[in-house]
Formats: structure tokens, sequence, C-alpha cells
């Protein structure tokens, strides 16, 4: 008898056969939730509302020195260099990250993990003082009430106006994004990225740091993990098959299997950076980005101590 779980996650390649039930994993049946990240986060962290569920990485870890009761398990289905998600208006006068000095710089939230990430690399890789920007956030209502940190010049933007619209007409300089919003994929002669090699960039990030950014976690009521520890294995083993069979599909000798007429060439070049397994589970290998993740969240004052990295997740999974 396979136990019933709810669980709330994305729509990816390396979860789409826990999705469409080729992989199951031992003992559970899944009533696999896609819904937008947004209501994830606040549904799980303020209601508990699923038996688990992606989560933003930050707010998990603000979360916990929060005393909610959430445990992880080391499997992180979401991952993106921020480089390449940092837009500016052209007549801005930036040049380069220091020139963000004294700059109205949108983002959508200050809690979330992409932001965090990209005021930690441009503060600790390019000497930027975060305390001289001028913040401008967008998002209506915060997925989890947490206390700001003081020494930020942090606004709202208008209400009723959009941060893409705000950055073209220069109301904005510049803008961080998690996802990029359709205009700056269509392009505007007023808007172009901070790093325009980006690629290039993170590139040489991630061969300098060794740190492709972790984005989200699973976590599991805990409640739940205490009654049922089994459960955070499970998940695991069924996360680990599900990302092996994305990989597989990906690799196939096959120029059908994917909607693309040339992609064994970006593959291949991925591949000599980020190596044979680019999104791997686990904390052994994972130790070193989450820590960082943490260190920046202390730094610009999220959290006010760091916690052991291994409280951070559940201890049967420690190992995995």
């Amino acid at each position: 008898m396979r136990r019933q779980l709810t669980f709330a996650c994305g729509d990816y390649d390396r979860t789409q056969a826990l999705i469409d039930g080729t992989v199951k994993p031992e003992g559970l049946e899944l009533n696999w939730l896609t819904l937008p990240h947004q209501e994830i986060w606040t549904r799980m962290l303020n209601y508990y509302e699923f038996d688990a569920s992606e989560l933003s990485l930050s707010s998990y870890i603000i979360a916990k020195t929060l005393a909610k009761p959430l445990i992880a398990i080391p499997i992180f289905p979401a991952r993106a260099f921020r480089h390449s998600y940092i837009f500016i208006n052209v007549k801005s006068g930036i040049r380069e990250p220091l020139n963000l000095v004294g700059k109205r710089v949108g983002l959508a939230e200050f809690q979330q993990t992409a932001t965090v990430w990209v005021r930690g690399i441009l503060q600790h890789e390019y000497g930027l003082s975060l305390e001289k920007v001028r913040w401008f956030t967008w998002v209506k209502q915060d997925r989890m009430e947490i206390d700001m940190p003081g020494h930020y010049d942090i606004q709202k933007i208008p209400e009723g106006t959009s941060p893409d619209q705000l950055l073209i007409e220069g109301e904005l300089d510049a803008i961080i994004c998690a996802s990029l919003f359709p205009s700056l994929l269509r392009g505007h002669p007023n808007v172009r990225r901070l790093f325009e090699n980006y690629k290039e960039v993170e590139a040489a990030y991630y061969r300098k740091t060794g740190i492709f950014p972790i984005m989200h976690t699973v976590a599991i009521r805990e409640e739940l993990w205490r009654e049922c520890p089994w459960i955070a294995i499970s998940l695991f083993k069924g996360f680990q098959r599900a990302k092996e069979i994305a990989y597989q599909r990906v690799n196939d000798v096959s120029p059908y299997k994917i909607s693309m007429a040339w992609f064994r060439e970006p593959m291949r070049e991925q591949q000599e950076v980020l190596g044979d397994d680019p999104w791997p589970y686990g904390l052994a290998r994972n130790r070193k980005t989450v820590e960082t993740l943490a260190q920046y969240l202390y730094e610009q004052g999220l959290i006010k101590q760091k916690p052991s990295i291994d409280d951070l997740f559940a201890p049967n999974t420690l190992s995995l």
C-alpha cells in the first residue's frame, strides 16, 4: 500500500519522470501539483499546505532560523547562473558593477534567492557596497513576512507600474530578474545586459568558485518527516532517477527527441564546463554552494545568525 503524498513543484525535464509516473518513489503515490513558484512558497512557508514541496532555498534557510516546522532534503531542482539576469538602461551611465552605486535597482523581493545571489556576487566578486544602492521591489505581497534589514534604502515601485517598462523609460536604472520579461527577450534599444558577454563571465565564475548557484531545494513538513523519515530517502532516490532519465534524453543519439536542430554543440560546451552531472543532488557535492548562500543571507541582514548547514537537512539524508 503506497502512502499518498501531496507534492507541489515545477515542471522541469528533471522532474518529468516523476510527474508522468515513469518513476514512482518507493512506498509513495505522488499527488503532483504543478503550481507557480510564488504560490508554492506562500502556501508552504506560511500554512504548510503540502506534505512536501519545492522551495526557495533562501526563504527556506530564513524559515529555519525562524523555527518554522520544515526540514529539507538535499534535492536541488532549480539552479541558474545570474550574471545574465541583470539588465540596465543604456542611458543610466552604468558600464560596470561599481557604477550601480547610487542607482535605482529594481528586484522582485529582497529575500528571493536569485537576488540574494546577485547581491552577494556583486559585493564579493566586484566590490559593490550594497548599502549605496537604491533598491526598489515590485511584488505586491512578500512570500513570507520577515524583519527587513534597516541599513538598506528599499522602496516599492509605484502601484500600477511594471518594472520592465520603468527600466525602458529610465525610471529604473537597472533590474535584477529571476525570469526574463518578454519585453527583455524581444529587446529594446534602451536596454542591455550589464554583462553582455554573460556566457563567458558565468563560465569563468564557475571555474573560479565551483558554484552553479542553487535556487530551490525540496522541503517536507517536519512532523511528517518525524513520523515517516523514510519518505525523505524515497523522494531523494526518486528525484535522482528522474534526473538520470532527463540526462539520457538529452544525450540520446536520435536527432528527433529534442525540438532543436542544433543542440549537441551547446550540450558539449556545457559538459566541458559543468561536467557530466551539472545538477548534482546530495549535501556533499553542494555544501560549499549552500554555505555561500547562507553567508550572503547573513551578511545582507536577512538572518541574524548563520545556521549549521547539516541542521538544514533531514539527518537521514546527510550521507546520500
